[in-house]
């Protein structure tokens, strides 16, 4: 089991640091949608050996109106920082997902159309949704659940280990109370 790490609040500065140091990528919608700002991230790993998993909070106005925040988790295998967020007891999304039904929503990540199924024992504020990219566990944790409608929005995520100079133009809004919970 990894550490999780403090929080770092948003700021560009904070997200390079945290992107400079990661095994496994940094999602992050991208370009992120209308009104919608970076509210921060965590990880969880050591200084040995990098972040074994991240967790990117944006937030912005709800497809249905009122605000919404969208947790990207990414993480090897067994990690359990997605479950953590997902209100799920157990590291990974377990028997609850079956990868052998259709997806329940589809998005792009890193340019490959990446699966994506709902996980119904979730807590009722949340939805979540979980899939594998780059062959680790993508998690999208939504508040409130009508919030993931993004999900069927033809979301497109960006690893932000692979940006350039583009990651010091993005918005930065106040800290996200979702990822210290």
């Amino acid at each position: 089991m990894y550490p999780m790490q403090p929080v770092l609040p948003p700021s560009v500065e904070a997200l390079n640091v945290a992107v400079t140091r990661s095994q496994v990528p940094v999602w992050m919608p991208w370009p992120l949608p209308v009104g919608w700002l970076f509210t921060g991230i965590a990880h969880a790993g050591d200084d040995l050996s990098g972040a074994r998993a991240t967790a990117v909070a944006c937030s912005g106005p709800a497809p249905l109106g009122g605000f919404g925040e969208l947790v990207l988790v990414a993480e090897e295998l067994g990690v359990g920082l997605g479950a953590r967020y997902a209100g799920l007891v157990g590291p990974d999304p377990g028997d609850s997902v079956s990868l052998y039904k259709p997806a329940d929503a589809k998005l792009m990540a890193a340019g490959r159309p990446t699966p994506m199924f709902h996980v119904p024992e979730a807590p009722d504020d949340r939805a979540v949704y979980v899939g594998e990219a780059r062959g680790l566990w993508l998690w999208a944790i939504a508040w409130p659940e009508q919030s993931a409608l993004l999900m069927h929005d033809e979301l497109v995520l960006t690893d932000l280990r692979d940006a350039g100079a583009e990651l010091g133009l993005l918005p930065c809004g106040a800290l996200s109370t979702r990822l210290l919970g």
